[in-house]
């Protein structure tokens, strides 16, 4: 029962991915929205659709899937200050932040509250503990259920969650209160490129809650999580729950599938990894091409009782750099070598700004960053939601995956930036897409970079690090990264270290006034019409693969995959409503350099 629910709630959108319709360059017309209020600067067609009742209704948890839950997302209650206001108040629609148009607020503050009511379900057992989870808060949130504090959290990136049962309510409403304070650029906290100033490179802050609220009802003895590791040489599959208890009855059982067909099981107790062990000639290794995922149901039997399960998944996929022919390092995926040819993506709606209208939404942008032919996509400093890497691991697109940073100049600043550091790498573990982390991006926060890379290394030696990208390079990680505008630049050679372009082109393409954020726009090479910016695109890759025959150059990534508010230097208007050039044309071009980086 489980498995089906498992594939359900993770799988399910495998059939809109299929079906999703071609791929347009054409303009589509402004979509009307009757729930979004106010000064609509720019809306997506997803963000049309979007109402209380049907907001970001999916399972927000697919790596430790249970079958019950219940969705805390639609219409809170909201007002500005720093104490709930019952006279002073406006419906804000969660999980969308503070300053987006499709809250229903549409403007910036630093302190808020946020109220609604629940009830817990009737049908849970009231030998469950109630657990209240939150995918992310924008920046601090102090909690307070039925009038008591049940905790606070600060990191603006990281899931966290609170065990209310001692302060729920079983048979009436209970009162959820949340406090929220985001200094944004005026703290030392990590914020990536938000500002409540936004101008050119800084964009609209994403004050509050930004990801899905929900309550879960766990047994007294349950899996708190699981620890998986795949090894694509060997085949053993080395899996830890994590129990919040022990007793000497608790055991557990560990089945794998292979889509429907049960392929190996594991039994054992609470103390340490269970193991299964699959044939090297039954190995299906994960490839941007073929992003096979093995499903896993996990069972805590209490005596001959099962007490809780739980559905997750894993994938066999090595990544590692090699030194090539050229005598450079390059990058290897499961043994064979692989050009990464890609793409930045920066994560932002212009009606959601950090949360994007629907899981649609992020189905299409990854659709059409493997429809132009790339192989990476370069998650530039925002950490997405865990449903968006489930998404990159189901439709087989590797992330390169930026730590986002504050300024980190005070010993405040950078104790902050450590915690949410590990929280971050800890958080997303599970997913095969993720190849690589960078900790610092062109200088921004920069400090203590080896003490960095050796932290990142000890909790997560199956990845790829850059210490430093773009301006000051620590001469550490696995790889030398140049940013150039528009270039391509080779970045300086390292025997060492295999060689990327991080950030390459930037190529401004203006869009029709009604496809714009704002009047005024920029990018750093102004592009008069479309044939020049295909024709500018095609010299590029041209460059590139001189740089790869004569340099050894193991990966490139365009800037970028959409316009972000004033900057429109994507190949998306900021809208989505138009490719600015054929996914043909890019696809051709993609390929073709990949295909001569990685022989």
């Amino acid at each position: 029962m489980l498995q089906r629910i498992f594939s359900a709630v993770l799988f399910a959108i495998l059939g809109s991915v299929v079906a999703a319709q071609p791929l347009s360059t054409e303009i589509s017309p402004i979509p009307q929205s009757k729930t979004v209020a106010k000064n609509t600067p720019l809306l997506t067609s997803w963000g049309a659709e979007v109402t209380p009742n049907n907001v970001h209704p999916e399972y927000p948890r697919p790596t430790l899937v249970r079958a019950e839950w219940l969705n805390l997302n639609g219409h809170w209650d909201w007002n500005e200050g720093t104490e709930k206001q019952e006279g002073d108040t406006q419906p804000i629609l969660v999980p969308f932040p503070v300053e987006s148009t499709l809250s229903g607020i549409a403007r910036h503050t630093e302190r808020c509250v946020y109220r609604r009511t629940f009830t817990v379900p009737k049908d849970w057992s009231k030998d469950n503990h109630i657990m209240l989870h939150f995918g992310a808060v924008d920046w601090e949130a102090t909690v307070f259920v039925n009038g008591q504090q049940v905790g606070t959290h600060r990191g603006g990136y990281t899931p966290f969650s609170f065990d209310i049962t001692a302060f729920v309510y079983r048979d009436t409403p209970n009162e959820l209160v949340v406090q929220v304070f985001d200094p944004s650029q005026r703290g030392p906290q990590p914020r990536g490129r938000q500002s409540s100033t936004p101008s050119g490179i800084w964009y609209t802050a994403s004050t509050g809650i930004w990801q899905t609220v929900w309550l879960e009802p766990i047994p007294p003895f349950h899996i708190h999580s699981l620890q998986i590791q795949a090894d694509y040489d060997t085949g053993q599959v080395k899996i830890l729950p994590k129990i919040n208890a022990t007793h000497r009855d608790l055991t557990v059982k560990i089945e794998a599938f292979d889509g429907e067909d049960s392929v190996a099981e594991s039994y054992g107790g609470c103390d340490g990894p269970l193991l299964m062990q699959f044939e090297k000639s039954d190995i299906k290794p994960w490839t941007p091409d073929s992003p096979h995922l093995w499903h896993i149901r996990v069972m805590l039997f209490r005596g001959e009782t099962v007490v809780d399960r739980v559905g997750s998944y894993f994938a066999f996929r090595k990544i590692e750099t090699v030194r090539g022919a050229s005598g450079y390092p390059v990058v290897h995926l499961n043994g064979q070598r692989l050009f990464l040819m890609g793409v930045v993506d920066q994560g932002y709606w212009p009606d959601g700004l950090y949360t994007p209208p629907s899981d649609q939404a992020h189905i299409m942008d990854i659709r059409v960053a493997k429809a132009m032919g790339f192989n990476v996509i370069r998650k530039y400093q925002k950490i997405e939601s865990e449903r968006w890497y489930a998404l990159a691991d189901q439709m087989g697109i590797l992330v390169w995956q930026d730590i986002p940073s504050g300024d980190n100049r005070s010993p405040e600043a950078q104790q902050l930036f450590r915690a949410e550091l590990q929280d971050m790498v800890l958080s997303r573990l599970h997913h095969p897409s993720i190849m690589a982390w960078t900790i610092f991006n062109e200088g921004v926060g920069q400090h203590n970079t080896a003490e960095y890379v050796n932290l990142v290394r000890r909790l997560d030696s199956a990845r790829l690090i850059t210490g430093a990208g773009g301006w000051t390079d620590s001469g550490i990680g696995d790889f030398n990264v140049s940013h150039k505008f528009p270039g391509p630049e080779m970045p300086v050679v390292d025997v060492n270290r295999a060689a990327i372009i991080g950030l390459f082109g930037g190529l401004e393409f203006t869009p029709p006034i009604e496809h714009r954020w704002s009047t005024e726009t920029w990018g750093h090479r102004r592009i008069s019409d479309i044939d020049n910016l295909a024709r500018s695109y095609e010299q590029m890759h041209e460059e590139l693969r001189r740089l790869i025959q004569t340099k050894g150059l193991a990966g490139a990534f365009y800037h970028q995959l959409t316009d972000v508010e004033s900057e429109c230097t994507g190949f998306l208007f900021y809208d989505r409503h138009r490719l600015k050039v054929s996914a043909e044309t890019l696809e051709d071009l993609n390929r073709e350099t990949i295909k001569i980086g990685s022989e």
